[in-house]
């Protein structure tokens, strides 16, 4: 599982391969307004992966904030994950939440882990198998996370680096968003982008749920005029964020980070 992207094909011939987790880490609500055509079925054998209720700090103003490694590692065990974990993630719109949790394994030094391209409306399509979702009981793991700090930006990063310029800063919301232009979904958010920021909106990178070629990837980010520097990637509160990273890891090796309090945090803590 050195890529970041797996087959519903693959997974399926892989499906009784020691220490494979499946992970659903589908939501019941987005800010996109996206609903899921299947809401009730679940990979089979699948644990529930719940950023919103598990794997995002209670405690911070900001949605979705990336949790301390202590709470990850104690989350991670009771779905029954160890160190030697081979991790497969999906969720229940094709590509919208996984690459957040695959993004939060890699952060917490996790190399086994992958997105289901496609998730469960192409496992559906492909005639796999389904059930009912139910809570799964595994046996408790034992997993110690090894947390990459230069994978996380914060606030004060993000300002200093409008000067420095250190890292590239590419935004995944909407065109209109970024400009301003269209309403933040969050009521009362300021609308515009983090200055000098690049906008590439997450839907660009898709077709139907899946991932587009590398080839049309590849494409895509040229029309950046990228340099050297590392991207760091910013969104509405960090999970689209995610989809465009995990594209620019089919295509190039830039060190990338997630901005993880997003436009929701700079747009509260920044005069515009």
């Amino acid at each position: 599982m050195n890529h970041p992207l797996v087959t519903a094909e693959w997974l399926f011939n892989n499906f009784t391969t020691p220490d494979l987790v499946i992970l659903d880490a589908s939501s019941s609500t987005n800010k996109a307004a996206l609903a899921a055509a299947e809401q009730q079925l679940q990979v089979k054998g699948a644990r529930r992966f719940d950023i919103a209720k598990d794997f995002s700090d209670s405690e911070s103003p900001y949605p979705n904030m990336l949790v301390d490694p202590a709470v990850f590692k104690a989350q991670c065990e009771k779905l029954g994950i160890n160190n030697r974990s081979k991790i497969v993630v999906y969720d229940n719109l094709g590509i919208y939440t996984s690459p957040r949790a695959w993004w939060m394994f890699k952060t917490m030094g996790h190399e086994a882990v992958a997105v289901l391209d496609g998730g469960l409306p192409e496992w559906i399509a492909k005639g796999f198998p389904t059930e009912k979702i139910k809570p799964a009981n595994p046996a408790t793991g034992t997993y110690n996370p090894r947390f990459s700090k230069e994978q996380v930006k914060d606030l004060h990063f993000m300002q200093e680096n409008i000067e420095s310029q250190s890292a590239t800063v590419i935004d995944a919301r909407s065109a209109g968003r970024f400009a301003g232009t269209t309403p933040e979904p969050r009521a009362g958010l300021r609308g515009g982008h983090i200055p000098k920021s690049k906008n590439l909106p997450y839907t660009d990178l898709l077709r139907e749920g899946k991932y587009k070629s590398p080839a049309a990837i590849r494409e895509i980010f040229d029309q950046l005029a990228l340099s050297e520097k590392p991207l760091v990637f910013t969104c509405g509160s960090g999970i689209t964020a995610c989809i465009v990273l995990l594209a620019s890891t089919l295509i190039q090796d830039h060190p990338t980070a997630v901005y993880d309090g997003s436009w929701t945090e700079w747009a509260q803590a920044i005069d515009a």
